[in-house]
């Protein structure tokens, strides 16, 4: 069989651009390969990989799982079923926290829930004066994230426990988070591929809130005087985001909304 023709039996099954790319990580070929010479036979080790991932594709799991990474800000992350595959949406937490981090001289900064390691690593990069504390429950992830870590050259501190329980008497001048806040039995859950992605990760199996209240109670013995705190969110949490931040410790408490006019992050000052 050749490039094209694999390639024309598998858009059968899934997506165009999915097709492309899956063979494109098979072969190791380029896009530019598949167009100018379509005529080149795969070695049936290539063809056999490639028919596997498009079955697995067309059955609803994720590109990002198939090939073992997923782009970020520019940066490729490798990625496992232990953790969440990176959204553009989070994009919006990394511009606010690096806004909030301007003009410190040697921030120190914790996230939550670290997954992939993708806020820590991105704000450690871009933000290098920042010392970077991570944590995660979850080991697997912690062994994805500092893998990511390594192969970026990224500082960052990683730690294994429940939220806050790692940096026990640590403060820092900026916490954020991207929890798990979909409620159980959400409708989403089953759809674009959630089923394959952690579930401890995506849900607290309850109102979504859950977590966040977590944080937002235990925040406040973490940060320094005039630190912020900011966490991402479900597109219907903005309000009550905003109204756990009033009810605690906080003040200049605020709700952004991403690209797409969803509310997406919220955020206060201590």
């Amino acid at each position: 069989m050749t490039l094209g023709e694999a390639l024309a039996a598998a858009r059968q099954k899934i997506d165009r651009l999915d097709a492309r790319l899956l063979l494109q990580y098979a072969t190791g070929c380029s896009h530019a390969d598949l167009l100018a010479r379509p005529e080149t036979p795969l070695i049936a080790p290539a063809y056999a990989q490639f028919a596997a991932w498009v079955e697995r594709r067309a059955a609803g799991e994720p590109l990002a799982y198939l090939v073992g990474e997923a782009e970020f800000r520019g940066r490729v992350f490798q990625v496992s079923p232990a953790v969440l595959i990176p959204r553009p949406e989070t994009e919006v937490l990394i511009e606010l926290a690096l806004d909030k981090l301007r003009g410190l001289a040697a921030p120190r900064v914790l996230d939550l829930g670290t997954g992939s390691g993708i806020l820590a690593i991105s704000l450690a990069l871009e933000c290098t004066a920042a010392k970077l504390v991570a944590v995660d429950v979850s080991p697997e992830a912690l062994s994805v994230a500092r893998t990511n870590a390594g192969h970026l050259a990224a500082p960052v501190d990683f730690r294994a426990g429940d939220w806050f329980a790692p940096v026990a008497g640590e403060r820092f001048d900026l916490i954020v988070a991207n929890p798990p806040y979909v409620a159980g039995g959400d409708p989403h859950l089953v759809l674009n591929g959630l089923p394959f992605e952690p579930q401890l990760a995506l849900t607290d199996g309850a109102d979504g809130l859950s977590c966040i209240r977590q944080i937002v109670a235990g925040a406040p013995a973490h940060l320094h005087a005039g630190g912020w705190l900011l966490f991402e969110h479900g597109y219907d949490q903005g309000e009550a985001s905003r109204n756990l931040l009033t009810d605690g410790a906080f003040k200049a408490t605020f709700t952004h909304r991403d690209l797409s006019g969803i509310d997406r992050v919220s955020g206060a000052s201590l």
